[in-house]
């Protein structure tokens, strides 16, 4: 954990300012692909499964250190070919994985927020999950471990084929030649995340495409059908916590509200999007029938609400920076008070972006529970011994914000109120 949260501290900032430019490009081109609300979602995003990892919020149903003493037919040392092979793996691997995502109910509830972007950006790529809790990676690894390739080597490829998947998040890079026969593109990519009929389930590949087209996957953009984007069913919501658990929590309704048992139990594995018959009717559900008539989520929301959103998720960002660099001295169980922490505020803060009238309780969770940690400690985490006097800067910034949040929670109720009254008239 303490070595993933050093890796974050370098790959943090080095994001951030690759999507930042991608905004001034698409701005300087006259083609803004980063609207602010989407982006502060998914830099949101970003930190909530940032977190979590460094949390070690998961578990590995087999570990790949396990698999590699149990069935190695040989054990070959560390030299270039051996990455090679690993990265090789890790691909194989991340296509299966990728597409068990999309095709079954239970799987996809891991992969929604990744596609919940109703844009196509370098932002959205940072829409990762917080709620797989049980990891079936390694599994899918199997021909690297008959091969014994070391857990090692594995532990090293791993992030660098994760952050090998962000620059093709774009649609400011056309077709790239020949490179469109062996890599993911831009343009392979932008076909993933559309939900065009034409386009669905299609381009599983990570870094490679040619297991897509080995598989049977594999469509290419037509010029004849720009990509619409998002999933079938909208999250319509800025909170990336919501729209990690908001397929979950529709299966589970529709287990529950089913009458047959047999419904109950196979709702969890069936094909993506299937629904007992029983409750379709009962508990109809909205789903993109047509994408030329699709509106994106897109709520009026004022440049003052904009710009004081920038400033939490700045605070944010700073952090849970400091959370990432001090893991180890932090320690447990504070280390969790501080993720319950960070966890709350994102919640807070994208609450407001959605003008829900709830938002203000979760600010005073978040604010109340800062405050109470700065009392007990007498500190931040010891945040004092780097910045000295910063835990009362803390206290003063957890008191505007509750009362920077109540007055736009009691703005939009007024925005309401005159709203209804306007339309009565």
């Amino acid at each position: 954990m303490e070595t993933y949260g050093k890796i974050l501290l370098i790959a943090t900032p080095s994001f951030l300012i690759l999507v930042l430019f991608e905004k001034w490009y698409g701005w300087y081109k006259g083609h803004d692909t980063v609207p602010n609300s989407d982006m502060i979602s998914s830099l949101s995003s970003g930190v909530t499964n940032a977190t979590k990892d460094v949390l070690g919020l998961s578990v590995a149903i087999i570990s790949y250190t396990w698999l590699v003493d149990k069935i190695a037919l040989v054990h070959v040392q560390a030299t270039w070919l051996v990455y090679l092979i690993a990265f090789m793996a890790l691909d194989f691997a991340g296509y299966w994985v990728h597409r068990i995502s999309h095709e079954y109910n239970l799987f996809w509830n891991n992969h929604i927020i990744h596609h919940s972007s109703e844009e196509f950006n370098l932002a959205c790529a940072l829409r990762q999950s917080v709620s797989v809790f049980v990891k079936i990676f390694a599994l899918f690894l199997l021909p690297a471990a008959l091969f014994g390739v070391p857990g090692e080597v594995i532990a090293i490829v791993a992030p660098l084929h994760l952050f090998a998947q962000f620059w093709y998040h774009t649609q400011h890079i056309g077709r790239m030649g020949f490179l469109e026969k062996i890599i993911v593109t831009p343009s392979h990519h932008r076909v993933h995340h559309a939900i065009n009929p034409e386009y669905l389930d299609k381009n599983y590949g990570q870094i490679f495409i040619f297991w897509d087209k080995l598989f049977g996957t594999f469509q290419e953009e037509m010029p004849a059908v720009p990509p619409v984007y998002g999933v079938t069913r909208p999250v319509r919501t800025w909170n990336p916590i919501k729209i990690n658990f908001m397929h979950l929590w529709l299966l589970i309704k529709d287990a529950w509200h089913t009458e047959r048992l047999k419904d109950k139990f196979r709702i969890w594995f069936m094909p993506l999007g299937w629904r007992p018959a029983d409750v379709v009717g009962k508990f109809p559900v909205y789903k993109v029938e047509d994408v030329r008539t699709f509106k994106k989520y897109n709520p009026e929301v004022a440049k003052g609400l904009i710009a004081w959103s920038w400033i939490q998720m700045i605070m944010l960002f700073l952090l849970a920076s400091y959370l990432y660099g001090n893991i180890a001295r932090i320690g447990t169980p504070a280390m969790f008070w501080y993720g319950g922490f960070i966890f709350l505020s994102i919640y807070a803060y994208t609450e407001l972006l959605d003008r829900s009238k709830y938002a203000l309780v979760w600010e005073l969770l978040k604010n109340g529970l800062g405050l109470s940690l700065i009392y007990l400690q007498k500190d931040w985490f010891g945040i004092s011994a780097v910045l000295p006097g910063s835990q009362y800067f803390l206290v003063a910034y957890f008191i505007i914000a509750t009362a920077i949040c109540a007055w736009w929670v009691y703005k939009h109720g007024q925005d309401s109120v005159t709203s209804i009254l306007e339309s009565a008239a």
